[in-house]
């Protein structure tokens, strides 16, 4: 394939959800009004919700997954080992992510020039942060862009990378250091990063992690000890 040539490969949207009934609904009718029915899979994984999380996703045409073990990173394993071949894309239920954005991340993937491509919230509704959020990214971005050499400037959760390739990262995170260690195994692994300018709302809802300060440090304190737990990481060759 030459480079910038687009490829149809099918799309495998991973959702991972704890009560998030008020806005899943939406979303996944949102997102099949851009996808292809006959070819791509929207999959929403249930972590545990105490709603109608799942009974809402299922009725708008989502693939609901149970994940009944907590972890942001255990619930989007979980969507990953169901999606079979094809393009990842993970993006939150909450509503913050928006779905127009979904294949300017998926572009690059598509047209063989990105391995790894992370939606960077540069168009933020107000509030749609809080500074604590704000500091941790750019504190943890800052740290992977020292240790790897590599200039990351968000972790945002839409972020679109084929499925062999995520598989092949090994990622062992099951909390909130998921999409950390995939940025950082990525990079480590020679795989070529990009970054796509996406909007960022303010979710529906409350947030279980930004919610609450001592979630935020224990989020942030994940993410941190993560990035610089695989700093040195280098993938296992491939046996001939």
């Amino acid at each position: 394939m030459d480079p910038g040539e687009a490829v149809d490969v099918p799309l495998r949207v991973v959702i991972p959800c704890l009560d998030e009934e008020e806005s899943i609904g939406s979303l996944v009718t949102r997102l099949w009004q851009i996808l292809d029915r006959r070819a791509d899979r929207v999959i929403v994984v249930d972590n545990g919700s105490r709603d109608r999380t799942a009974d809402v996703a299922r009725a708008a045409g989502a693939q609901v997954v149970s994940e009944a073990r907590r972890g942001y990173g255990q619930a989007c394993r979980a969507g990953l080992m169901t999606a079979g071949d094809g393009i990842a894309v993970f993006l939150d239920g909450d509503g913050a992510d928006d779905p127009r954005d979904l294949e300017r991340v998926v572009a690059p993937i598509r047209k063989g020039v990105a391995d790894l491509a992370v939606g960077v919230r540069r168009d933020r509704e107000p509030g749609s942060m809080t500074a604590f959020q704000r500091f941790g990214n750019r504190l943890a971005t800052t740290l992977i862009t020292r240790l790897t050499g590599a200039t990351v400037s968000d972790l945002g959760p839409l972020r679109a990378i084929r499925v062999r390739d995520l598989v092949a990262l090994d990622l062992q995170a099951r909390t909130y250091g998921w999409s950390t260690e995939m940025t950082v195994k990525a990079i480590r692994a020679g795989l070529r990063y990009v970054e796509v300018p996406v909007r960022h709302h303010r979710r529906l809802g409350r947030s279980k992690v930004s919610g609450t300060v001592v979630g935020s440090l224990r989020a942030g304190a994940r993410i941190l000890w993560t990035a610089a737990r695989w700093a040195t990481w280098r993938p296992v060759p491939a046996k001939a």
